[in-house]
């Protein structure tokens, strides 16, 4: 196979045929570094759960999976015409969005109420686009109407219909299971007809925050099922690291390791509701 591209945590290759192997590696990165050691196991679990999720949501878009691949880290699938647009749905305010609220009131142009904290409830889902920034860059939010002028308004629409019909029908899903979905980001590209079809990972705690529902607390960072363990040690006084020094994290100890894997493996397993079997 040629090989095709080398992302942070990914690696695709092209067969003769023409389809496209993803390769999930067992690497994590946090704040633009992939940090060491690896994650064991991270790959092949992010990608078993982003297979069940496409099961779960093929009757809301198609998806691009072929095949799985020879091994449970890897999928074959069919090359798409990437939109250049992060897709991202919110439901609770956590992360860069709460960042952005606290600046100005509002998320990618969505006015939001006032008095919101950290973790809070939205009144409703709202489609929060940002751009899609080159490796090693940040993407920075972007009204609606900047999606509408990159790419036309019936595009737009749909990007924002289906961002949203995923990021509900996985709160639901995720509720049943005792686990609030608060935000999401999804990949979207246009097939060989066409279609504007499902890509890359999807639901997943590389590309999701979940939260244990039994331990939401407004007014606080949130438990979390993602990676969010291992940026909280980055920026505790522990890991003896500033971030804005310009260097290179540290190397993740033992115990940063084994319960970020810990929080992984709970999240495939509670949400699929099987063992993982690697």
């Amino acid at each position: 196979m040629k090989h095709v591209h080398s992302g942070k945590v990914r690696d695709l290759y092209e067969t003769d045929e023409g389809l496209l192997l993803m390769v999930a590696s067992d690497r994590i990165s946090a704040f633009d570094h992939v940090l060491e050691p690896d994650i064991p196991d991270k790959g092949a679990i992010l990608t078993q759960l982003s297979l069940w999720w496409f099961d779960q949501l093929k009757d809301i878009v198609p998806n691009h999976v072929v095949a799985r691949g020879g091994e449970a880290r890897a999928v074959l699938c069919r090359p798409l015409r990437m939109v250049q647009v992060e897709c991202v749905a919110r439901g609770y305010l956590a992360g860069g969005g709460l960042s952005e609220y606290r600046a100005g009131g509002a998320v990618s142009g969505v006015r939001l109420p006032e008095g919101l904290e950290d973790g809070s409830r939205l009144p409703e889902p709202i489609f929060t686009p940002s751009t899609k920034a080159p490796q090693g860059e940040h993407d920075e939010p972007i009204p609606y109407e900047r999606v509408v002028a990159e790419v036309g308004a019936e595009t737009a629409e749909e990007l924002r219909r289906i961002t949203l019909a995923v990021y509900t029908r996985g709160a639901q899903v995720a509720a049943e299971r005792g686990i609030i979905l608060a935000d999401t980001k999804i990949e979207l590209g246009w097939d060989a007809d066409g279609v504007l079809t499902l890509g890359d990972e999807v639901l997943t705690p590389d590309s999701s925050r979940f939260w244990p529902a039994d331990e939401w607390r407004p007014g606080r960072s949130q438990p979390s099922f993602d990676k969010q363990y291992v940026r909280d040690w980055l920026l505790s006084p522990e890991s003896g690291w500033d971030k804005s020094s310009g260097n290179p994290p540290p190397r993740l100890p033992d115990h940063v390791v084994e319960r970020t894997r810990q929080r992984y493996l709970e999240a495939y397993e509670r949400l699929t509701g099987v063992p993982f079997s690697g």
